[in-house]
């Protein structure tokens, strides 16, 4: 008897719940930027502004800041040292826009000063990337050629992008707090502005959880098809 392939089972369950979270974490901190996007701080300082003064602040030289396309594409890489910040939050002086700049310069406080997940997460990005792409390529040869070993490196391969999810999460939160911390020391928002900027922030922290969440349903998802079965002799 052979595997066959029961994607489309009671199990897809599990990956709609995951999808929902997904879209439901994202309509939620659009919404909620957008919300505080049209506060406009009483420092009326922009999120480039922002960001060059948290970094100076923080003694932070090496690190550049730019303006990229895109809404909510705000990053910061740590290879290049380069902080970027969406058309969105770059030119913006809202509550939100310097909330989310901040938080980006959290990052770079959290390289300078070698944050361990911050360091762990960018060393399983490759490993990571590869698993999820090569996950299901495996699970599929292990399946038509009916080898559970495949299977279950392909599973192992899968449970990498869980791991970086996982990995991501003390990362965010942490330069949330380092970013409401310096908000609240520098003066770039009042004490009634700061509140409005932790509420966008815990809406993005939010899409990270999600995210955890639904690749772990994904993972369960597989165990429960694929984990538990013998090679046919």
């Amino acid at each position: 008897m052979g595997y066959g392939f029961g994607f489309f089972d009671g199990t897809m369950i599990l990956v709609i719940i995951g999808m929902v979270l997904s879209m439901a974490a994202s309509a939620y901190v659009k919404s909620t930027f957008s919300k505080y996007d049209q506060v406009k701080s009483r420092n009326q300082v922009t999120g480039t502004k922002a960001a060059q003064y948290i970094l100076n602040s923080q003694n932070i030289h090496n690190v550049g800041v730019q303006q990229i396309a895109g809404d909510l594409t705000d990053n910061y890489n740590s290879g290049t040292k380069m902080l970027s910040l969406s058309e969105a939050t770059a030119q913006s002086t809202s509550v939100a826009a310097i909330g989310v700049a901040a938080h980006e310069c959290g990052h770079a406080v959290q390289d300078a000063k070698g944050y361990f997940p911050l360091r762990l997460r960018a060393a399983i990005v490759p490993v990571a990337n590869i698993g999820s792409s090569m996950a299901m390529p495996i699970i599929l040869i292990g399946l038509f050629l009916q080898t559970q070993a495949l299977i279950q490196l392909g599973l192992i391969a899968f449970s990498l992008a869980l791991l970086f999810q996982i990995v991501t999460l003390p990362v965010e939160f942490n330069a949330s707090s380092r970013a409401l911390s310096i908000l609240a020391e520098g003066g770039l928002l009042t004490e009634e502005e700061l509140p409005q900027a932790r509420k966008v922030l815990i809406a993005a922290a939010l899409t990270y959880v999600a995210a955890a969440i639904s690749t772990a349903l994904q993972l369960l998802r597989l165990v429960l098809l694929f984990g538990g079965r013998n090679d046919d002799r």
